[in-house]
């Protein structure tokens, strides 16, 4: 079986409409990306940004056995182009594969600092001998690929964490508490807006052997958790966005103990200042870190201690 794609160059302000066409004429799925280089770094909860140029993919089902395969999509596609305004259409066909197994085939091994690796699930350890973090990412954010999280796991084994108690605040796929439950933490309370990101984390832990070391929160349900228990962290983890990041600085330094610290990442160097200022009331910062080469120089992490 085979996809056909409908593709069309438009504005953000064009999307919307074609989005709607494209459901109407009964598209499977609809893929939006950017047309040019503008990145989108500061996506909120409820928020969904779009770039200014888009290209929005159509996904059309095929198969024999349905009405679409005596549809004439070059003729669809020039009608919707019209009454949308795209500035380009074009067709392209997707051949069928075994999707699940084709993501997983760009999944390996991911060698962090400290004798730490993050293992796939499906694959074996390079090294048996190394902490070896076992991952299953599902839907959740945090697969280790990604520079910020690396930046926080190496910054992770720096640390001393045996017998810590360690708060993963935006946990995503569990990656980062997990982690510190490897390296010797004794707790870890992990929370997210996601519930996929939930799930993702129990599971991860549960592949890991330390699911009775972690608590998995969404903000509410910490918050309840907080005003029957009193938290004082001896560290904090915030692999998130630079808006939240400033927002919860306050909230943060509540949550950790004297001398407690806090590493921050997900930040691109005009965002560092705007971040170091909302801590420093609070905390005695480090200078920012980032890796030096040319895939990941731009994104920064900040660390820092809770002063007394």
């Amino acid at each position: 079986m085979a996809w056909q794609q409908i593709h069309l160059q438009l504005t953000k302000e064009q999307v919307e409409l074609a989005e709607a066409l494209f459901y109407e004429a009964e598209a499977v799925s609809i893929l939006l990306e950017d047309a040019g280089d503008e990145p989108l770094f500061e996506p909120m909860p409820n928020e969904e940004p779009l770039w200014c140029d888009v290209v929005l993919t159509a996904i059309f089902d095929t198969n024999t056995d349905n009405r679409f395969a005596q549809t004439n999509f070059e003729s669809l596609a020039q009608d919707i182009s019209a009454e949308v305004g795209a500035s380009r259409v074009w067709l392209s066909v997707l051949d069928d594969k075994d999707w699940t197994r084709e993501w997983m085939t760009h999944y390996k091994p991911v060698p962090c600092a400290g004798n730490l690796w993050i293992v796939p699930q499906w694959l074996e350890a390079p090294d048996p001998t190394a902490t070896n973090l076992i991952l299953d990412p599902g839907l959740a954010f945090g697969t280790g690929y990604h520079a910020t999280t690396r930046l926080c796991l190496d910054w992770l084994t720096e640390q001393d964490l045996t017998d810590k108690v360690v708060i993963d605040y935006g946990c995503g796929s569990g990656v980062l508490g997990v982690g510190a439950l490897l390296l010797g933490a004794k707790q870890v309370l992990a929370v997210d807006i996601d519930p996929q990101a939930i799930l993702a984390t129990r599971q991860n832990a549960k592949l890991n052997g330390v699911e009775d070391k972690i608590l998995v929160f969404l903000p509410e349900e910490f918050k309840a958790y907080q005003e029957e228990h009193t938290i004082q962290a001896d560290t904090i983890t915030a692999n998130i966005l630079a808006k939240p990041l400033i927002h919860f600085a306050p909230y943060f330094a509540t949550l950790l103990k004297d001398k407690g610290s806090i590493v921050l990442a997900g930040l691109i160097e005009n965002q560092v200042s705007d971040v170091m200022n909302a801590y420093q009331t609070s905390f005695d910062m480090d200078a920012p870190y980032h890796y030096d080469n040319a895939n990941d120089h731009h994104w920064y992490r900040l660390s820092a201690i809770k002063r007394s």
